[in-house]
């Protein structure tokens, strides 16, 4: 098993917000890419949150990480990487966020100069779950599921407020919590469903050549940027499983950061 964790946006919304922001208590966080945003009392980054989580709790990942990042941010990603030796940067060659490719195509640029030819786990590097989570517990329903389809890949899901659904992309489930469904910011009355999708996957290794059908369709950049679009495009061609966690942090704005960094602030006094 592989991974790849994709860590090459802008974050133009969190810089606007720090850039906003008259207090001055987050002058440190300028001109920093939200993976490298320091979480907690440590402080350790957000990705190294998961690099810690990928060396603590995990069995059966014991190859490089790939982490994609952008020419703007690679300096910093290539000193922070001097303490994690598994780590494989991957740049997808961009200087801007006008000039980006997307996230479906960063999964796919890691795929290829890894030459990753394995089931994969990807994350998302401005996400981080409850503390209740255990990445060896996914991996096992993972396994479990590959019994029975030895095809299938697997997507975490948390439970969204009916207020959120707009924001989130949805999935709709069967009872064997098999996708049957993928809707992007629907309107709450649309969907019964109020299971999120963050970008947190373990897709196959027979899922990967799908990555090159969807991008050799012509789509706007916001459905090659959005991962869950990957989801909603493989769900009816290949089995893809829902594992349920109770929630997650999602480093997007100042605020959403604010709360992040106060949990495991408070965590780690405790």
């Amino acid at each position: 098993m592989k991974v790849v964790i994709l860590a090459a946006g802008y974050g133009t919304r969190l810089q606007c917000d720090i850039g906003r922001d008259t207090t001055g208590d987050h002058a440190h966080l300028v001109g920093l890419p939200k993976p490298l945003v320091p979480i907690g009392p440590k402080p350790l980054s957000l990705i190294s949150h998961w690099m810690q989580t990928l060396t603590e709790d995990s069995d059966g990942i014991t190859d490089s990480i790939f982490v994609v990042t952008n020419d703007y941010y690679k300096e910093q990603f290539e000193t922070w990487a001097l303490d994690w030796k598994r780590v494989q940067l991957i740049s997808d060659g961009t200087t801007c966020n006008d000039d980006r490719i997307g996230a479906v195509a960063c999964l796919q640029l890691a795929v290829k100069e890894g030459k990753i030819d394995d089931d994969v786990l990807v994350i998302g590097g401005d996400t981080l779950f409850y503390d209740d989570f255990s990445l060896s517990d996914f991996l096992a329903a993972f396994q479990k599921r590959k019994e029975s389809s030895p095809v299938a890949s697997m997507v975490v899901s948390n439970h969204v407020s009916s207020e959120e659904v707009v924001k989130r992309g949805i999935l709709e489930v069967n009872d064997e919590l098999k996708v049957t469904a993928f809707l992007e910011k629907p309107n709450p009355e649309d969907t019964d469903s109020r299971r999120a999708c963050p970008c947190f996957y373990l897709f196959s290794q027979q899922s990967l050549p799908h990555l090159d059908s969807f991008l050799s369709e012509d789509r706007p950049m916001k459905e090659r940027d959005a991962t869950g679009n990957f989801v909603k495009y493989l769900y009816s061609r290949m089995p893809v499983y829902v594992y349920d966690i109770s929630g997650r942090f999602d480093v997007g704005s100042l605020e959403d950061y604010k709360v992040c960094h106060q949990h495991f602030l408070d965590k780690g006094k405790s």
